[in-house]
């Protein structure tokens, strides 16, 4: 599995996701626009090192990439964690692999542009007040279940 993070601004989420896709075993983070890259204290403050033994590269252009995992011979499914009219369920959702999640900005999600680029979308079904979760926990819950 690969995590591909497009416009992640916090330092300290991109540190805990670093963490999380240790524990799931990601094969590979892509950083892509303004994410920050390692190295950096507040990455390594919330990562605990896993920034220095996940593989991790930054990409400019997160659509791109995205093409490119499409194109490659292994023919990676994009999967999108986004709230759309057509979204599934994470919890009912059946992962192909090899598959690349893509998680968007704290604020915004992922953009308009980057959704086209996504096979299938998916949402993590919300039962309070709020209609989101911080990136990073987000990012947590998707990594584990589609393990």
């Amino acid at each position: 599995m690969i995590l591909v993070l497009c416009n992640v601004r916090s330092r300290e989420n991109v540190g805990s996701i670093f963490r999380t896709a240790d524990a799931v075993g990601v094969s590979k983070i892509y950083l892509c626009g303004i994410t920050p890259t390692p190295p950096h204290e507040k990455i390594s403050k919330t990562a605990l090192g896993a920034e220095t033994y996940v593989q991790w590269e930054y990409r400019k252009q997160a659509w791109r990439l995205l093409l490119e995992l499409k194109n490659k011979k292994s023919k990676c499914k994009i999967v999108g964690l986004e709230q759309t009219r057509d979204s599934q369920n994470i919890f009912t959702f059946k992962p192909k692999f090899p598959l690349a999640l893509v998680v968007g900005n704290e604020v915004n999600g992922l953009s308009p542009q980057i959704l086209k680029y996504c096979d299938k979308k998916v949402f993590i079904p919300m039962y309070g007040k709020k209609e989101s979760l911080n990136v990073s926990v987000a990012t947590g819950i998707a990594l584990f279940q589609l393990r």
